[in-house]
């Protein structure tokens, strides 16, 4: 297993790139958070492995956004936790001097892979130790950072291949990414009753098809916003990327912005910003999705 923690730190990432892992460690990454690409064999249930590294004296606010992901997280002081799949925006307080890691599960990877139905940690950061006891013995929060990184991609691969991802709820997410796409006819496209459906999700992704479409357009929304360049952002054209990411019209984007990330469209564009420069240095009392800047999967 430590061979696939050094292949995963050998991978590409598709947010910021930390190169020379291999040789400074977790420690040595730059301020700010880093991703890479899991290994191969996993890749159909894991979307990323992740660190965020708060530098001494620069304690920071952060607001993770929904993204219909699971996260298997270590912590130092606390060990390991799970942060469940999210239904509205969550404030995080990021603590001077400290590096978090963390496992990204996809969709319909986080409930079987954790032996638990999702819709229990929905909204939720629970201890690992809650929910298996002698795994989270292995991961206490007195490890050093590269250690808890190797082993959390250890466990992830154990859960992963005892519980792998639920392959109609897998079908059902790539349907849903269409914005034009009926749930009812999802489920009748998976061979499952739209009951069945319901169910799968709830366990798998920890809610239902209709608010997993939802967050996946959402966080389409997010994409566009992020790819636009920082100095044309001020003047975005919110109603075509609205348009582009699925939504009826801007009064529909203004609604589900307030509900999935409690900001209006332009407060999130602006917010976006200020996360990206910090991300660069800038000092800034406002991070948006820091943590946990979580990519379109």
């Amino acid at each position: 297993m430590e061979a696939l923690a050094r292949g995963a730190r050998a991978g590409g990432t598709p947010g910021r790139e930390a190169p020379g892992l291999e040789a400074c460690g977790v420690r040595g990454l730059p301020p700010g958070y880093s991703e890479w690409q899991p290994p191969a064999a996993l890749r159909a249930a894991v979307a990323c492995l992740w660190a965020q590294v708060t530098p001494e004296g620069a304690a920071r606010q952060g607001l993770v956004l929904p993204d219909a992901c699971t996260d298997l997280i270590w912590e130092p002081g606390r060990g390991a936790f799970v942060a469940g799949p999210d239904t509205g925006p969550v404030p995080t307080a990021m603590t001077a001097g400290t590096v978090l890691v963390g496992v990204r599960f996809r969709p319909s990877a986080g409930g079987p892979a954790l032996g638990v139905p999702l819709s229990e940690l929905r909204d939720q950061r629970v201890d690992l130790a809650d929910l298996r006891a002698g795994d989270a013995r292995r991961l206490p929060g007195t490890l050093d950072p590269d250690t808890a990184l190797a082993r959390t991609l250890d466990l992830a691969a154990s859960l992963v291949t005892c519980g792998p991802p639920d392959p109609a709820v897998t079908w059902a997410e790539s349907l849903l990414r269409d914005p034009r796409a009926r749930a009812e006819d999802v489920a009748a496209e998976v061979g499952l009753s739209m009951r069945q459906l319901r169910r799968r999700c709830h366990a798998a992704v920890g809610y239902g098809p209709k608010t997993l479409q939802r967050v996946l357009r959402f966080r389409r929304f997010v994409s566009r916003v992020d790819a636009v360049p920082r100095s044309g952002q001020d003047a975005a054209d919110l109603a075509a990327i609205a348009a582009e990411a699925g939504y009826a019209d801007q009064a529909h984007l203004t609604r589900e912005c307030a509900r999935l990330a409690g900001l209006t469209p332009a407060n999130l564009v602006r917010q976006r910003v200020i996360g990206g420069e910090h991300d660069a240095g800038v000092s800034s009392p406002f991070l948006l999705d820091l943590i946990l800047r979580k990519p379109v999967i």
